[in-house]
């Protein structure tokens, strides 16, 4: 039965579970870095502000040797041929362990990759990889468009197209992508992906661009993981000159380069010529060539030696911070799907909503856009800076 002196004991050690609970919650919340290092927490679905290091100093505070976790966290180094690529999770510098306690695999399939690439990457590189203004595009192309050279003076009708450089037509390994991923994206949040998220997104891109993997066509189901990832051979691996780089042994450069030039399919056919290699009338291409090199073609914009001495009284508020906290990283480019400074009509549509409502989406995050934008400013600054974009699109 319980008595009172049990009863007391009983509220007693909850009581103590509770506060501990409690206190273990408050300290993991608190945790704003990894041995000192940057931490971008997510809060309902979106990036919040960055957490900087605000570790003491007894120096001059110019900074620290970076730990060993640390180092693990960032050092993500993937050779040509796959060395460095994980072949488990990782998690702030440490392996990532499942519900049996055994380090998770890092593998992904390309419909997890679709669906990351269109919550995080469609908006700048287009739909299935197809590309937006000012940013690359990702699928298509083929090796042949290689050969194009839109400006070669030698030919009588040079090709308007330039060279369709994609992951499937013209990089030569597969790591790179897998790495460029890891290290770069997405644009508002790099190294943010885990490494079955980066397995999951390069799944996905070479899916669009066609390549297949030990003979075996990427679907939706595919999964890829490191084991997978080194039977990819990419469409034009040997469309690069050989390394002739090798200090360890010289003769393997010369050996390589020998091999390249040994087979005429790999670099192009045809005669060898160093002179008289144009046929017809040369003179329109002399003309051409004397007009580039001449002193109008190539005088300087401007002789001026010092800056314009920047106006105070033209200065308008929030236009400085507008370029000082990045926001025209995105409000510059319509690729993003950011209103851009200047399109009247797409900031009609938003301040439709009213100004109070720009104003709280601004600061708390809308879409893709993180809570202020990611940056470290205040609300009153933020709210000037949306001031200074909208009347700047009237």
């Amino acid at each position: 039965m319980f008595t009172l002196e049990n009863i007391t004991k009983l509220k007693n050690s909850i009581l103590s579970v509770g506060l501990a609970t409690l206190l273990a919650s408050s300290l993991q919340a608190a945790e704003s870095s990894v041995d000192g290092a940057v931490k971008y927490p997510v809060k309902d679905g979106k990036y919040t502000l960055y957490h900087v290091n605000t570790q003491d100093s007894k120096s001059f505070n110019i900074g620290r040797d970076a730990t060993k976790r640390e180092i693990a966290a960032w050092n993500k180094d993937i050779a040509y041929d796959g060395t460095g690529l994980p072949e488990f999770d990782m998690k702030d510098g440490e392996v990532v362990l499942d519900e049996n306690g055994k380090p998770k695999k890092a593998q992904g399939s390309v419909e997890l990759g679709n669906e990351l690439y269109d919550a995080q990457c469609v908006m700048c590189h287009g739909d299935f990889g197809s590309g937006g203004k000012g940013y690359p595009k990702l699928a298509g192309g083929t090796v042949a468009s290689l050969k194009n050279q839109r400006l070669n003076p030698a030919d009588a009708n040079p090709n308007p197209e330039n060279p369709d450089k994609t992951i499937g037509s013209y990089w030569p390994y597969a790591s790179t992508l897998f790495w460029y991923i890891q290290e770069s994206m997405p644009f508002n949040h790099p190294k943010s992906l885990t490494n079955s998220e980066s397995y999951a997104l390069t799944a996905y891109l070479l899916s669009v661009n066609n390549i297949t993997i030990d003979g075996q066509e990427l679907d939706d189901e595919y999964v890829l993981d490191k084991e997978k990832f080194l039977k990819i051979v990419m469409p034009n691996v040997n469309g690069f000159y050989p390394e002739t780089n090798t200090p360890n042994n010289p003769k393997e450069g010369v050996e390589n380069m020998t091999k390249f030039l040994s087979n005429p399919s790999l670099y192009g056919k045809g005669t060898k010529c160093m002179k008289d290699c144009i046929k017809g009338d040369v003179e329109p291409l002399v003309l051409r060539i004397q007009e580039d090199l001449s002193k109008a073609a190539n005088e300087p914009l401007s002789t001026a030696r010092d800056l314009p001495k920047a106006d105070a009284s033209k200065s308008v508020p929030g236009q400085a911070d507008y370029e000082s906290a990045g926001c025209s990283a995105c409000h510059s480019n319509a690729a993003i799907g950011a209103p851009v400074v200047g399109d009247k009509a797409a900031w009609d549509k938003v301040v439709s909503k009213g100004l109070e409502q720009v104003h709280s989406n601004a600061i708390n995050g809308i879409n893709a856009m993180p809570p202020k934008g990611g940056a470290d400013i205040s609300d009153e600054k933020l709210k000037q800076i949306v001031d200074y974009m909208i009347n700047s699109s009237k």
